[in-house]
């Protein structure tokens, strides 16, 4: 999640989306990564017109030979504080924490010692011990935003984040004491309508880690086949990402009603593309937006802040 404070900000009062994704298969043992989300809008804040998201993001994520997995089943909770009569302006503070499980299947590694005359067999022992193959660990992060409706056709909204506020340790073993440096992010993103049927979206991340820095952002260009706009049945997006120094990200998604699919692709443009040859990796997403009839009539009092992607 690019920021907890993000969660809720849709159309509708419940969201759901899963997502595939296939990394480096051109070059090594492809790193697989599945997601589930699901966010749900409630109107009981504390004040009129405030209202809470609840949430839950589940990622398993499987790279190389050992099988590496890291598992993270994290529930968030964001509050969104209204500021201005309209209801189009927001202030949202969100906490987001969870389990995270890693662990790693030695019986698909080898080791030289079980090379015997050059020959492997599975069966030959090796002296390589391990103290252990998987540990759990719980991670916490904190995000805020401020969304608004700049005028009838324009919003915008800024933000920022902390992910891993207690530097959790991430070694197999209690021996090496190897933290998960915290995360500071920073987030905006503008959504415009050109007319009742097209509507034009950017964003743009910047996340700092340790002595690493990460710089990624995008635009999509959306055609709805319906003068009602993005309330039509069938609308089209085309676009595209980047991430600084990585890759560039081509993007397609298609919306029918609730429904949203798309595809993407990271052509690799780093220093691995003597390998790559500027294969990176596809992604698959869909998602389900709808409205919960029970709570559909109060959140009609709300207008979204910001109609993102």
């Amino acid at each position: 999640m690019r920021n907890p404070a993000l969660a809720g900000i849709f159309n509708g009062n419940m969201r759901f989306t899963g997502a595939y994704r296939n990394q480096w298969q051109s070059v090594t043992v492809p790193y697989r990564t599945m997601g589930l989300s699901a966010e749900c809008k409630m109107l009981r804040g504390f004040s009129t017109g405030d209202f809470i998201t609840t949430g839950l993001q589940v990622t398993n994520d499987v790279a190389g030979d050992s099988k590496l997995q890291r598992t993270q089943v994290f529930p968030v909770v964001n509050y969104h504080k209204l500021l201005n009569d309209d209801k189009t302006t927001f202030l949202s503070l969100a906490f987001m924490g969870g389990a995270v499980n890693e662990h790693f299947d030695v019986s698909k590694l080898r080791f030289d010692d079980q090379y015997v005359n050059g020959a492997y067999s599975v069966s030959n022992p090796t002296r390589q011990q391990f103290g252990s193959t998987g540990f759990t660990y719980w991670d916490a992060s904190v995000g805020v935003s401020f969304k608004t409706n700049v005028t009838n056709n324009v919003s915008m909204y800024v933000g920022g984040g902390l992910f891993h506020i207690t530097e959790p340790q991430i070694a197999f073993t209690k021996d090496y004491d190897v933290r998960l440096n915290r995360k500071w992010g920073l987030n905006g993103g503008l959504s415009a309508w050109i007319n009742n049927m097209d509507k034009i979206v950017f964003y743009t991340d910047l996340f700092i880690q340790g002595g690493n820095q990460l710089l990624q952002g995008g635009g999509l260009y959306t055609h709805c086949f319906d003068e009602n706009g993005e309330e039509g049945s069938l609308s089209v997006a085309v676009g595209g990402a980047f991430r600084w120094k990585d890759a560039f990200i081509p993007i397609i998604k298609l919306y029918t009603h609730q429904l949203s699919i798309g595809l993407s692709y990271d052509v690799n443009i780093s220093k691995l593309t003597t390998a790559s040859q500027f294969r990176g990796g596809f992604e698959l997403s869909l998602s389900y937006t709808g409205l919960w009839k029970r709570l559909a009539e109060s959140l009609e009092k709300v207008e979204c802040p910001l109609k993102i992607w």
